[in-house]
């Protein structure tokens, strides 16, 4: 995950604790606090300058993980702080060349992020003013116009209001907009969406407006996002930074292209009539082509319009977009009840037993439900649909005897007992087909393979044996019993050889024999 310099100390300086910081920009506080402490004792001073970009905080605090220079060769930045300061020179013109340079030499060229970074970092040292602007992809300014469009309804003739939203990247200035029928969050969403898509790559940072439909609360020491916008920044990969209250210098580029689009697209339609919203839009998207090709004013930029420099200096610039797109989601909160599962919209989804009475959060999508307590993700489900009071339970949700009452099946018990031996096999049969009600065999089957646990498989497939050689209408209890009383009454030992020898035995002669009334040997 990439480290956002700049955001973790802009954020420090205006008082956000180390967790807000870590809400906002999605880093860890341990880092957060690395980057604090460096920046202390480099004595970086703020606010930092507009330019300075990531890349050059990160090699300036961490100077240890700054890439080794060996077998590549260095730009010439005397060189290149002299070229740029020439009408129409350009970093990526610069870069160009010096790639072309390194391949003459057969020499490896730094990247072209390298290069501006490297670049910036020169600038700096010797205090010259650096002639570079903002860095590509880094941000997309977004904003609901102020002024508003107009649509009527064929039938009644009634105006309906319209609203204008607005993507801006502040580097090539290269812009978007769509129009709305309300400013709720999925319009909000979806606009981003829209966005992303036109641009064609997701940016490094988002800066919005405080609406309400983007962020919750944001006071001195505290910035809590929606959830439901949360969600779409971790979708992009992308870290929101909400603009301070009532501090349009925090956006200005969106500010600025407000008044600019309002003229070019709101006051540009002020004469048309619309009926629908796709009607509008596809004016809308005419306006905003001719817009974006529409020459730049002042001389210094090195593109003609702003189309341009979009596709030379900043699309490469710009993260791809994920391979899913966006499902809208919404958020809710239940209590995992003693059954282990919860209720959303009258249906009945698992969760595993352990946390029955804690409460939950509850993420909803168009397919999806995601269960979660305290950021960890418990359960996943497919969302039902159609009549309500289904149940969706997953099998890991459930105790074990719950789990193995669930799986019990015929099949299953016929499966069990060709495992154990043909008299369980016997008995497992007579029980499935003497009984009533299914229910009532797999009960009874289910109690065998409980004994079986108990006593051991050998033990049951003998007390099976017995029962059948003796009763025609075998039971679980009369099994049960055999088992118990075999435990009891220990097996019989085998008779003892009348022959059997108890070992040496001295005879008479040993002790001397006597005589015959002599008394003599």
């Amino acid at each position: 995950m990439a480290i956002h310099y700049r955001s973790i100390l802009e954020l420090h300086d205006r008082g956000k604790s180390q967790r807000d910081i870590a809400a906002i920009t999605g880093n860890s506080r341990d880092k957060i606090r690395e980057v604090i402490k460096r920046a202390k004792s480099h004595e970086v001073r703020l606010p930092i300058e507009p330019d300075v970009t990531d890349e050059y905080l990160g090699q300036l605090l961490f100077p240890e993980q700054k890439p080794e220079s060996k077998g590549r060769q260095l730009p010439d930045y005397d060189y290149v702080h002299k070229e740029l300061a020439k009408p129409n020179v350009t970093l990526s013109l610069l870069y160009y060349e010096y790639e072309q340079q390194c391949r003459q030499n057969d020499a490896v060229p730094y990247s072209y992020r390298t290069f501006c970074r490297s670049y910036t970092e020169f600038a700096q040292q010797f205090k010259a003013t650096m002639r570079i602007k903002r860095k590509p992809g880094e941000l997309m300014e977004v904003d609901w116009a102020g002024s508003t469009l107009h649509l009527q309804d064929r039938d009644t003739g009634e105006v309906v209001t319209a609203y204008l939203f607005l993507a801006v990247l502040p580097s090539s200035q290269y812009s978007y907009c769509e129009a709305t029928l309300s400013i709720t969050m999925p319009d909000w969403l979806q606009c981003h969406v829209h966005a992303y898509n036109y641009f064609g790559g997701v940016t490094e940072v988002l800066v919005s407006d405080n609406l309400k439909v983007g962020v919750t609360k944001h006071k001195k020491h505290q910035v809590v996002l929606n959830p439901m916008y949360r969600d779409l920044a971790d979708h992009y990969g992308t870290v929101v930074m909400p603009a301070r209250v009532r501090t349009p210098k925090d956006k200005p580029t969106v500010e600025g292209s407000v008044g600019t689009l309002s003229t070019w697209v709101i006051a540009a339609l002020r004469n048309e009539t619309f009926f629908t919203l796709e009607e509008l839009n596809k004016a809308v998207g005419i306006k905003l082509a001719e817009f974006n090709r529409r020459p730049y004013t002042k001389k210094h930029k090195q593109c003609k319009n702003r189309e341009e420099g979009f596709e030379t200096e900043e699309r490469f610039a710009l993260h791809p977009l994920p391979n899913t797109p966006f499902e809208m989601a919404s958020w809710q909160t239940a209590i995992v009840q003693p059954d282990y599962h919860i209720t959303v919209n009258q249906m009945f989804y698992s969760v595993p037993f352990q946390y029955i009475s804690n409460q939950v959060d509850v993420r909803l999508t168009d397919k999806l439900v995601e269960i979660y307590y305290k950021d960890s993700r418990l359960a996943t489900h497919a969302r039902l649909t159609g009549s309500v009071g289904q149940f969706s339970t997953l099998p890991d949700h459930m105790p074990d005897g719950h789990r193995l009452f669930l799986t019990h099946t015929v099949e299953s018990s016929r499966t069990w007992a060709e495992s154990v031996g043909t008299s369980t096999q016997a008995v497992v049969e007579y029980l499935l087909k003497s009984s009533r009600a299914e229910r009532q065999a797999l009960s009874a089957t289910l109690r065998l393979e409980k004994l079986a646990q108990k006593y051991g498989n050998d033990a049951l497939e003998r007390a099976c044996e017995d029962v059948m050689r003796i009763a025609s209408a075998p039971t679980v209890r009369v099994i049960e019993r055999m088992l118990i009383n075999s435990i009891a009454k220990p097996e019989p030992k085998p008779e003892a050889d009348k022959h059997e020898d108890y070992g040496f035995t001295r005879g008479a002669d040993y002790f001397g024999r006597a005589t015959n009334g002599s008394g003599n040997d």
